[in-house]
């Protein structure tokens, strides 16, 4: 089914992209993948390759456009790349909007040139250790001190942690205020008392450094309070619709391109003396995958047009999401079934794909999160 929802300017970005991976990316991924980390050349390239801060206004440096079609062709072509490490899905499109939707005209100054260079690196640190979806369980606070805030707590499963030169903490700022009691402060390389913890082993997306953070005592200027104070919960509800669309966009990137080189696989592995696509089974197998990807491509390029737009609500996002994610889960599963023992083996794209992609039905909000959120709207 031919997509219609792209333009020539987009088509030229994805070969922009495509170019920047095979140059800046794949020559390197799996050293990446054995350090744990990626190369901070590689933010660098990305900046000088204008793929950083799409959405920052041209005069901090920036592409200046809001149109999220930029985004998904960077998420599908990173995806289809096995290329999850180098985070600027998380970089452009989740701590982006923060910065320039929320940043004063002094902290535009002073951060977003960086961003959009490579230069500087971000994060977001809302989980902790006993709280994840749940805002209302976080325990990390900032105390207002009069010339500056005093943090205290610590995060965990934080992507770009040990990168990061920017942190966007996630604090109570009133206590007795719940989730409504939270404000959004920003931490920087080299403060005292902000300390990283190891760079955490996963099961997947071996490249992407992923930390535990601590704050003991940290002195952080009192301008460094990102959007309204005990405001965090509304901007954080705000911007979850974008991350959860990134998410969606790779899954069904995810799901495609692991059909299509299944497909091919079928094609040329033989059992019992001919190809495996010669057995019934085999084709249906594909051809449930394939209509499956079909429809939920219909739906996401859909929501892809209404985000753009600046009409895609919550409840939308959550079905994409949700829907995207578990399609992606049971699509690796089932080509790397069809891979037999061969779909086992990390060297195969398959085995990657599997591992790399599990964690998103997870982050951004577990599925679990997301029926719940589509449930509340049907049933209020």
């Amino acid at each position: 089914m031919q997509r219609q929802i792209f333009t020539e300017e987009h088509d030229a970005f994805r070969e922009t992209v495509r170019a920047f991976l095979a140059k800046e990316v794949l020559p390197y991924y799996e050293q990446w993948e054995r350090d744990g980390i990626v190369s901070r050349e590689a933010w660098l390239a990305a900046g000088r390759a204008g793929l950083l801060g799409l959405a920052v206004p041209e005069e901090y440096g920036g592409g200046g456009s809001d149109d999220f079609r930029y985004s998904a062709v960077l998420a599908e072509e990173f995806t289809r790349a096995g290329a999850a490490g180098l985070a600027i899905g998380l970089h452009n499109d989740i701590i982006g909007p923060y910065l320039t939707g929320l940043a004063t005209d002094e902290q535009k100054r002073r951060w977003l040139p960086g961003f959009c260079s490579g230069e500087t690196i971000t994060a977001i640190a809302m989980t902790e250790p006993g709280a994840g979806s749940d805002l209302q369980g976080i325990r990390t606070t900032a105390e207002d001190k009069g010339d500056h805030w005093l943090l205290n707590g610590s995060k965990t499963f934080i992507s770009n942690g040990i990168l990061a030169d920017l942190v966007v903490v996630v604090a109570k700022t009133t206590p007795e205020g719940g989730a409504k009691g939270l404000s959004l402060i920003v931490v920087e390389r080299g403060a005292e008392g902000f300390e990283r913890g190891r760079n955490l082993d996963k099961i997947g997306q071996k490249s992407q450094d992923t930390a535990e953070l601590f704050f003991n005592d940290v002195r952080v200027p009192k301008e460094n309070l990102l959007g309204e104070l005990d405001g965090a919960f509304i901007h954080l509800m705000t911007n979850l619709a974008q991350e959860r669309m990134g998410i969606a966009v790779a899954g069904i990137a995810a799901a495609e391109h692991l059909l299509e080189i299944t497909t091919q696989y079928v094609k040329e592995r033989e059992a019992f003396g001919r190809p495996l696509s010669k057995l019934q089974h085999i084709r249906f197998e594909i051809a449930e995958m394939a209509t499956e990807c079909a429809v939920t491509r219909t739906f996401l390029d859909r929501c892809i047009v209404d985000h753009s737009n600046g009409t895609l609500d919550a409840v939308h996002a959550s079905m994409a999401k949700w829907w995207a994610t578990e399609l992606q889960k049971r699509v690796a599963d089932r080509c790397l079934q069809l891979h037999g023992g061969y779909g086992y083996m990390s060297e195969y794209k398959v085995a990657k794909a599997f591992t790399d992609g599990r964690i998103q039905t997870i982050y951004g909000g577990t599925t679990e999160i997301m029926k719940e959120i589509i449930g509340r709207s049907l049933l209020a």
